[in-house]
């Protein structure tokens, strides 16, 4: 497995939008929940959705 450099990251809450190349070379957009005890995290397509998805999420624990 490869180390990703992210680029153009960005914070919504507490969710961490990046955007990297897989290991095919295409670009991937993730996003990362920071809180505590919240395990979060996807890969998408487009930097919109994975902007989306940063704005929706809701932790489940508190």
């Amino acid at each position: 497995m490869s180390l990703r450099r992210f680029r153009n990251i960005a914070r919504i809450g507490p969710v961490r939008v990046g955007t990297a190349y897989d290991q095919r070379g295409r670009e991937k957009h993730t996003a990362v929940c920071t809180a505590p005890r919240c395990d979060f995290s996807a890969d998408y397509d487009t930097r919109a959705a994975a902007e989306l998805a940063a704005r929706t999420h809701r932790c489940p624990v508190r």
